[in-house]
Order: structure tokens, then sequence, then C-alpha cells
């Protein structure tokens, strides 16, 4: 295999430790050809999805959904931007729906921070005598149904 990494070096390329990498490539995230020594080799094209996989785990994406992901890219090819972009839309809703999440928690976080749970006739996420507990569980106030 041409231009191949060692798992040493996938690792320090990117940022990853080794266990981890193994994992990755158990679960199917990435792959690896062996040496007739049984040693892993990995095609420069596993730096992207090992990115794509840290990134998308920052996000709160779980590794059975960016495996999914990742297997409706080609796997006999390096991923052109048109697969790329393929993925991207395939995950724009739920991403868009994750950033409304994150920029409500940040607002709601700011009021919380600035009136030190003082005035709870302000505060949007006091649920006085747990009212909304009838409605099911979790934050009601502010996750979706």
């Amino acid at each position: 295999m041409q231009e191949a990494l060692t798992i040493g070096q996938l690792s320090a390329r990117s940022g990853v430790a080794q266990s981890a990498l193994r994992y990755y490539e158990r679960l199917g995230l990435i792959r690896a050809e062996r040496t007739s020594g049984n040693q892993r080799r990995y095609h420069r094209g596993e730096l992207r999805r090992v990115a794509f996989v840290r990134i998308a785990q920052q996000v709160g994406i779980s590794l059975e959904e960016i495996r999914a992901a990742l297997d409706s890219l080609p796997a006999a090819r390096t991923p052109t931007a048109e697969d790329w972009a393929r993925l991207s839309t395939a995950w724009r809703a739920r991403l868009d729906e994750k950033i409304r999440l994150m920029s409500r928690l940040r607002d709601d976080l700011d009021t919380c921070i600035g009136c030190g749970c003082l005035s709870l006739r302000r505060c949007t996420l006091y649920n006085p005598g747990d009212n909304l507990g009838g409605d099911g569980s979790g934050a009601r106030l502010v996750l979706p149904d």
C-alpha cells in the first residue's frame, strides 16, 4: 500500500490515541490493511475519517450514527467533495437543531448565571411543583418533543 501510515503515525497525525484507533477500526469507522507481519497500515485518507469522527463526537453524535454516515461513503476510493456534500446534506437538519439547542442553552445559562437562582420568577427553566412532570421526562422547557 503506497504512502501507508502505521498506527503510531496515524495517532501522531490525528491526535487520537492508538487504543482509540484500534477501537474505531473494530467498530468499522476506519479501515486498515495488514502487512505480511500482521501490522496495521492505514491509507492517508483515513486521516479524514478520523477527523470526521472526532468532530462529530464533539457535537454529541454517537459512534453508531457516525458509522452509518461513514458507511454511506464509497469504500473503494477516497470520498470526493460531492460524497461529503451528500453526507452533510443528510445531517444538516440535525446539526441545525443541535445549534439551536446549544444557542438556547447558552442564552438560558447567561440568565441563570446573572440571577444566581435568586429570582425564580424570572427563571426560564423554573418548574414550580414539577408541573411539567406529567409531560414526560427530561428538560421539557428546552428539549424538543
